[in-house]
Order: C-alpha cells, then structure tokens, then sequence
C-alpha cells in the first residue's frame, strides 16, 4: 500500500501529482508526455553502474540514454513504489527495482530512491540513490 507524507504542505501541492504523473508516463511509454512534464534544461543524474549511468541534459537524451535501453537488457523490470514523501519544490519517491537481466537469467531487486526538483510545474532534476551492487550481480556470469 502506497503511503503520503508531507514534509512542507506550505510549498506547492501540485508537485506531487506531476510526479505520479510521471510515473503513469513510464509505464505508458508516452515519451511526448515525458518531454511536456520537463524542463527544457533538465538534469538527469542516474548512479554510475547503473544501466544509462551518468548525467544526462534534456529529455530526449534521457529517453535515448536511459529508458530504451531497459528494455533491451532486461525482462520485466520495473520500479515499485513504496512511498511518495511530498518536500513542496522536491519530491522523493522511495521503492524497488526489480527485473532480470536479458544475457544472465539473473533477478535482482534493489531498494532505490528517486528526487525529483521542480520548478513552475515542470521537472528541473532528478537524482537517483541506489544500490548498483544488485544490479552488477544480475548482470555479470
């Protein structure tokens, strides 16, 4: 069961909804959805060792760099959420992902913590805290 916590109700109360928006957004694919919910100048930081690590500018590289990959290495991945914490001008989604690796036959499940700034309704960053260790065994013989 997904649980709400405000940390600042004081902020905007929207930023919230864009972020599970967002999220509908992933599982539709709906890149032109993705791309309206940004920044034109978006930060998008994943975890090195991570699949797409490193830092990326702009949606489109985001969706080339990060996203298609996905579903070439792996099956059934996905990010469970557990929880959405509410900081007004960020949002921070906690949860899981989970999947297994194409090559290997290896699962894996990690927890993972996702930040997301916004600014005027729109997502300015996103930092993604990790643990890569998970997902280098499934991906390694």
């Amino acid at each position: 069961m997904l649980e709400e916590k405000t940390v600042n109700p004081k902020n905007s109360p929207d930023n919230l909804s864009i972020i599970r928006r967002l999220y509908e957004v992933f599982g539709q694919k709906d890149w032109d959805a993705f791309r309206g919910l940004c920044a034109d100048d978006i930060v998008w930081v994943q975890n090195e060792g991570f699949p797409g690590g490193g830092t990326h500018h702009g949606a489109d590289a985001i969706i080339e760099n990060v996203f298609k990959g996905f579903k070439n290495e792996w099956h059934g991945w996905s990010y469970d959420i557990d929880e959405y914490l509410d900081a007004g001008h960020a949002v921070v989604v906690l949860g899981s992902y989970r999947g297994t690796h194409v090559t290997t036959g290896k699962s894996m499940t990690a927890a993972a913590a996702h930040v997301y700034d916004l600014r005027d309704g729109r997502i300015t960053r996103f930092r993604q805290y990790t643990d890569t260790a998970m997902l280098i065994r499934a991906m390694t013989e």
